[in-house]
């Protein structure tokens, strides 16, 4: 199906969805309404200039209230917390080109129910099975911090819940992990001054996000667009 908005023909480029070219489009088209853009020009770098300027006037973002900023401090306590560490083992099983996961999975899920019945063992086990070479010091990781993992190892290390052998397998990008937590020492919490900026800056992103949409919307409501549906439009940001 053809893409156009109100009768131009617009193509969406190899980084751009259907429904962002056509707002990208409907912006402009709006900008040479109020005379914030010429209708013949068409290089990116002016027609850019136009649409800032077009969304700075017509898009009314509020800036977050001190009330607003402490709220969402107070309502998020585990993004403001720094210095938590975990002291952690791990049995790795370890998925490689060759490995079949299936079987892979299998094997992991059957050493975890045989630990989960005599714990003492993880050591023992992780010398013989683990692919880590953590296996050789029983697994042991030692002082993790955040940052320290991937992201979905880090996730399951800090997720609220008692110490001990994990009840589930772990998957992450290397492969199936046992894990067991042995101590969790928790960080202190951030004081609201020091974050009290960035947290603004994610609600004015937010706000901003939402009026755009909405404003996209509005502009859609009355225009002829063809090949896209700007109700789920993406974000029109200009690049």
């Amino acid at each position: 199906m053809n893409l156009s908005v109100n009768g131009v023909e617009i193509i969406a480029g190899e980084e751009s969805t259907a429904e962002l070219a056509a707002a990208r489009e409907l912006l402009r088209q709006r900008a040479v309404e109020v005379g914030l853009l010429e209708p013949e020009e068409t290089g990116e770098a002016a027609a850019g200039e136009a649409l800032e300027a077009l969304l700075a006037r017509e898009v009314v973002t509020p800036e977050p209230t001190e009330e607003e900023c402490r709220r969402y401090y107070e309502g998020h306590p585990q993004e403001f917390q720094s210095g938590d560490l975990v002291h952690a083992r791990h049995i790795l099983f370890q998925i490689t080109p060759s490995v079949r996961v299936p079987e892979m999975r299998a094997r992991a899920e059957q050493t975890l129910n045989e630990l989960l019945r005599e714990p003492e063992r993880f050591a023992a086990v992780a010398a013989e099975l683990s692919n880590c070479p953590s296996g050789q010091q029983g697994g042991n990781l030692g002082q993790i911090a955040r940052g320290d993992t991937v992201p979905e190892f880090e996730r399951v290390l800090f997720q609220l819940g008692p110490d001990g052998l994990l009840p589930e397998v772990v998957k992450t990008r290397f492969g199936f992990h046992l894990v067991a937590v042995d101590r969790r020492i928790p960080g202190a919490k951030v004081p609201f001054d020091a974050v009290r900026d960035g947290i603004a800056k994610r609600l004015r992103a937010m706000v901003e996000e939402k009026a755009l949409r909405q404003y996209v919307s509005v502009l859609a409501g009355r225009a002829d667009i063809c090949g896209a549906n700007l109700d789920a439009a993406e974000t029109p940001l200009i690049q």
